[in-house]
This record gives structure tokens, C-alpha cells and sequence, in this order.
């Protein structure tokens, strides 16, 4: 292990308030088919980091629907600390997007998270133009799932390389985080699409599915400066994890940059919540 002064920060985690977290946890355990490896509660986060030395998580919210913005922005608002970075979820089909979007800006969270298949859009459908605009103009970040989906076995390509590709030259100063190294389950066209251009690419839940080379290659291969550690804690093992991106052998500035500085700068380019 690198020694480092910035905390290692996972961009990509989940947990949900205590009053649904059952529920949530039993359904997405049924639909994904995937063990989880804490509770799903906070203080599982929680203690999941403290075992692993990870400093910081970035908390992924998903509104599955438009109208559960305000119960999910004042749980973000309750958690919010120094070492959990919540980002709310604005639905893309809210009638409210626009001002809850401001709302997010306003109370000086980083950015949102989306995911087209838990929220049935196409990421490059023109009928969400006004949506993107509205992130593009505030800078806020957008950490959205992409590639297939375990929960969707018919394979629908709805945040695929190329949509990503057209969402970005729609919205060129978006500051769209791709996660899962790119796309899950479509590296190959990862490689050929995005894989040395200036995208952000989170590494998430690719440890495991393809050769820890083919990994190392696709990160080197890539702008450093591009590159966040992610688990989708709690469906990876945090620990386990941060052992596979650390046993890849990358340099040391490289690997430094995937686990801290990166994220040190995204967070405090826009601060962090409240």
C-alpha cells in the first residue's frame, strides 16, 4: 500500500433509511440476484469503511420515481458529513426537475445520481435534453449507471458507449461519471468508444467479471486523470475491492489518483453537502 494524506474515497456506494431499508434490500437482492455485504444501512456503510480505511463514500440515491425527490433530499440533507457525500435524485421525468436540480446546487451538494434503467429512460433520448441542460448549467456532477444491468436480463442497450458518446456531444461541459469501468458487461465497447478520451470512468463491479489484466490495461490506457475507485458498496465487498485495484500493480501515482486525488478534486471543486 501507497502512503497517502487525502482519504481514499469510494465514488460509488448505497444505503437507504432505516425505515425501508428491508424492503429495499429483500427487492434488489430478488432482482439483481447479487449478496449483499453489509445491512444497507448507513451504519453499515459505516462500519464496512472503517474496517477497509476507506475515508470518504460518495452515497448514490436513485428516485425510481419523480415524487420521491423530497424524502430523498431531506435523508441526504440528515447524513450528510465530512465522510458521507450524498447526492440526491432528481427522476428526469420530474415536472420539477429544473428546480430541484437548483435546490441540490443551492444547498452545495456536488451532484445527483441517475440510472436509466431503474428510471426507464434511454440516457440519449432528445426528450431529456432540458434535463441535461439544467445539470450542464449548474456543474453539477452526474454519477449514472451504464452498461447492462443485471436486473434486466433482456440486455436492452439504453446506457450504452455510444449513447454516452451522443449525450456528451449534445451536452459537452456535462460532468457525466461513468460507472462500472465504462459499462458493465460491454468493455469491448468501452475500449472502443471511450477508453482514452476526457470521461470520467468509475471501476465499480468490474473486478471479478472480466481479467484483472485486461483491467489494469483499460486504466492505463486511460487519462489518469479521469479515473475514481467505486465498489457499489453493497453489492462488493468494499475491502475486497480496494485489495484487487491495489494487487494490479499500477503505478503509484496512477493508483493514488483512482483512490484519492481524483475525487479529492471533483469534491472540492463544487464542496461537499451541507
Amino acid at each position: 500500500m501507497h502512503p497517502v494524506s487525502i482519504p481514499v474515497t469510494d465514488f460509488h456506494t448505497h444505503a437507504f433509511p432505516d425505515t425501508i431499508v428491508d424492503h429495499a434490500m429483500e427487492h434488489l437482492s430478488e432482482v439483481d440476484g447479487m449478496n449483499a455485504y453489509h445491512d444497507g444501512t448507513l451504519a453499515g456503510l459505516q462500519n464496512s469503511m472503517a474496517r477497509c480505511g476507506i475515508g470518504r463514500a460518495v452515497l448514490c440515491t436513485i428516485a425510481t420515481k419523480p415524487d420521491h425527490f423530497e424524502n430523498i433530499f431531506a435523508w441526504c440533507c440528515e447524513v450528510c458529513s465530512d465522510s458521507i457525500v450524498p447526492l440526491p435524485s432528481v427522476h428526469p421525468a420530474d415536472p420539477f426537475f429544473q428546480e430541484h436540480l437548483e435546490l441540490i446546487a443551492e444547498q452545495g451538494f456536488v451532484g445527483t445520481k441517475i440510472h436509466p434503467y431503474y428510471q426507464d429512460f434511454t440516457l440519449d433520448d432528445p426528450a431529456y435534453r432540458s434535463f441535461f441542460a439544467v445539470l450542464e448549467r449548474l456543474g453539477l456532477l452526474v454519477v449514472s449507471h451504464t452498461g447492462f444491468d443485471a436486473a434486466f436480463p433482456d440486455w436492452q442497450r439504453i446506457a450504452d458507449p455510444r449513447r454516452i458518446l451522443r449525450l456528451l456531444e449534445r451536452h459537452p461541459d456535462l460532468r457525466l461519471i461513468t460507472t462500472h469501468l465504462g459499462a458493465w458487461e460491454d468493455w469491448d465497447e468501452v475500449v472502443r468508444h471511450l477508453i482514452g478520451k476526457d470521461i470520467w470512468i468509475e471501476i465499480s463491479f468490474a473486478f471479478g467479471r472480466i481479467p484483472d489484466a485486461r483491467i489494469k490495461r483499460l486504466l492505463e490506457a486511460h487519462p489518469e486523470e479521469y479515473l475514481l475507485f467505486g465498489t457499489d458498496s453493497p453489492w462488493t465487498d468494499q475491502g475486497k475491492a480496494l485489495e484487487s485495484l491495489r494487487a494490479l500493480g499500477l503505478e503509484q501515482k496512477l493508483e493514488e489518483a483512482i483512490l484519492c486525488t481524483n475525487a479529492q478534486r471533483l469534491l472540492s471543486e463544487k464542496g461537499s453537502a451541507i
